[in-house]
């Protein structure tokens, strides 16, 4: 009998391994949670995730705990303050999304059925045996890209959107050798209430 392990992606490091043990592929439906998770992707591009993560804290302090109606309301000032600040991710291009993207998440009727539309309300679960074939993207986020692009927000590409829905777990791309597999199946359950 093989014994559970980890995803291999997550390594050692204990930021990274609480991550992917607690958040990871956890179907998440709080519209502002979600909206923090997108805007992280689209911080991450080009950079890893373990960067993401050590300064996460600092950038949910900076951006208003990632309220869009607060960063909404940021200007130059504020983008301006930002870019001194080596305790978060200092890219105008990024930061500048992320208010268009706050902006457009308020006309939004409903940010949470938006993204979960997606995958039509409820999570893929997947049965990948090897991180090798766990895709960058799928048609779904190619879909949920041109969807978000559509309503105005940016620095959401169909890799960027795939790794979004891998975190908010609308995809369960945990190994099916991990435990946080069957974990992330029965938080859905227990969200569904059955």
């Amino acid at each position: 009998m093989v014994k559970a392990r980890r995803c291999g992606w997550c390594g050692d490091d204990p930021l990274y391994v609480a991550y992917h043990d607690r958040e990871w592929g956890m179907p998440e439906r709080d519209p502002t949670v979600l909206f923090e998770r997108l805007v992280l992707e689209g911080m991450q591009a080009g950079l890893s995730w373990l960067t993401i993560l050590n300064k996460r804290e600092n950038m949910r302090e900076r951006f208003f705990a990632f309220d869009p109606a607060r960063l909404a309301a940021a200007g130059e000032a504020e983008v301006a303050a930002w870019l001194n600040d080596p305790g978060i991710i200092r890219h105008r291009g990024k930061l500048e999304a992320m208010i268009s993207n706050a902006r457009a998440y308020l006309r939004q009727g409903d940010f949470s059925n938006l993204l979960w539309s997606a995958v039509g309300g409820a999570p893929r679960q997947n049965r990948w045996r090897h991180l090798g074939d766990v895709p960058s993207q799928t048609g779904e986020s190619r879909d949920l890209a041109r969807m978000l692009k559509s309503a105005g927000f940016g620095f959401v590409g169909p890799t960027t959107c795939y790794a979004f829905m891998q975190s908010a777990g609308l995809v369960n791309d945990h190994l099916v050798s991990c435990p946080a597999h069957q974990r992330c199946a029965d938080a859905w359950t227990a969200l569904c209430g059955g």
